[in-house]
């Protein structure tokens, strides 16, 4: 009978131990993954709470399965989190001027520049005419219930007309100093910024050979091919756990150095799929050509433009995040729209080539693309089919846009500018974008 005993309680230890050693190893084959989801959590929570001086970071992470689960502690010196307390620990550290950086230690970034200037400082917050102020109110979703008004999740709107702001409004909590983060906007605020280094001759949009261990077919991918998204570089934009664009973000302290390592997947030039790696080894690039690591947004377009609150947030080794992590207040993201719109002239001096915009606003044909009507980091209204994608606004409107319906719309034949900020993971802010845009024109005349 014991030796029944002992044999049931040896067996028992025994799938006891093979339980634990494969809860270990599945912990270890998803850990990357989990790493993405507190690596977000702890970047997010840094960024809210340090870069856009709020106290509600929670409110701004998207639907997870891994939220219930995530802990998080400090706020940025440094901000952590963890799953359950204990696993895949993430930090991020913040710096002034820098904002929020994941690294396992404090990352030395240098001194930022400083810069003086607002845009529209001297500029009272306005609603405006009654036109704009329901135009405004339906953006805002006031016509929805409180539910329905807060998945569309609008918190900031400037429309600027000849250069003057003829409308604003912020949502509860949210100011006209309050920064907000424009994601992908970031994107065509690079290709502005690497046009001023064009117009100074440090770079040219035909450089190749741009790094030295690219010694196969990557040698020919240029600068133009990086702003188009014609690298040719393996790459995924799904934002799921494990996938390129998350491992860049929340796992690589490197950014453009992983980019750069990944193989080709098919010819430079010849086909065109959106991709952030992209971008963020452009800045790579840039950064070192410059010397300026990660204060090159800040000695470049931030300064020349008076972006004083401005921060491009760095990876751990200083290389600006030109992919996605661009904080302004909605007002700094108009004065951008309206630099664009300029072509680049601002207080009277030319900082961008003569036709920038017109180069960044041709959609050049490939054999095949996932974005139609990207340029050279900005997007246009004609479709390669002839037809418009919103036919309500005229066919000479381009613009930004970024995750969670981040968009900034110019019209150059209306003199026009609308910068819509907020945070809509749930829904789709465009229509109602789109929707603003179009009365505000139809107030105009």
């Amino acid at each position: 009978m014991a030796t029944r005993r002992r044999v049931v309680g040896i067996t028992a230890a025994s799938v006891v131990l093979v339980l634990v050693a494969a809860i270990v190893a599945v912990y270890w084959w998803q850990r990357p993954m989990l790493l993405t989801g507190t690596g977000y959590a702890a970047h997010n929570a840094c960024a809210v709470t340090e870069v856009a001086g709020r106290d509600d970071p929670a409110s701004d992470l998207p639907s997870n399965p891994l939220v219930p689960f995530l802990v998080t502690d400090g706020a940025g010196d440094p901000t952590s989190t963890t799953l359950f307390g204990l696993l895949s620990r993430q930090k991020a550290w913040f710096t002034d001027g820098f904002g929020c950086t994941l690294a396992p230690d404090r990352p030395d970034l240098g001194t930022p520049t400083v810069i003086s200037g607002a845009p529209f400082d001297d500029a009272a917050v306005t609603a405006g005419t009654p036109g704009i102020r329901d135009a405004l109110s339906r953006a805002f979703g006031d016509d929805l219930s409180p539910a329905d008004a807060e998945i569309l999740g609008t918190r900031g709107i400037v429309i600027v007309h000849h250069g003057e702001i003829i409308g604003e409004r912020y949502a509860d909590g949210f100011d006209v100093d309050t920064r907000q983060l424009g994601w992908s906007i970031t994107k065509s605020v690079t290709s502005l910024m690497t046009g001023m280094l064009v117009a100074q001759d440090i770079v040219a949009l035909n450089d190749d050979e741009l790094l030295p261990e690219w010694t196969d077919g990557r040698a020919d991918i240029t600068i133009e091919d990086l702003l188009r998204m014609q690298s040719g570089l393996e790459w995924d934009e799904t934002y799921d756990l494990g996938t390129p664009i998350t491992r860049m973000l929340y796992l690589e302290p490197d950014m453009g150095a992983y980019v750069a390592s990944l193989p080709l997947a098919r010819p430079a030039g010849t086909v065109q799929e959106y991709s952030s790696g992209s971008t963020t080894l452009l800045c790579g690039v840039l950064a070192e050509r410059t010397g300026l690591g990660a204060d090159l947004p800040r000695q470049t377009i931030l300064d020349a433009l008076g972006l004083s609150s401005a921060i491009l947030e760095p990876d751990a080794v200083g290389t600006p995040v030109c992919s996605s992590y661009l904080w302004a207040t909605p007002r700094e993201w108009a004065t951008i729209g309206q630099f664009a719109l300029q072509d680049g002239v601002w207080n009277g001096e030319r900082l961008l080539p003569e036709g920038w915009m017109a180069r960044s606003l041709t959609v050049v044909p490939t054999e095949m693309t996932d974005d139609p009507g990207y340029g050279m980091g900005w997007r246009v209204n004609p479709m390669p089919d002839g037809t418009l994608r919103w036919p309500e606004l005229p066919d000479d409107t381009y613009y930004a846009s970024g995750h969670d319906g981040q968009k900034l719309i110019v019209v150059p034949s209306k003199q026009l500018v609308v910068a819509r900020l907020g945070f809509t993971p749930d829904g789709d802010a465009d229509p109602r974008t789109v929707g603003l845009v179009e009365e505000v024109i139809a107030e105009l005349r």
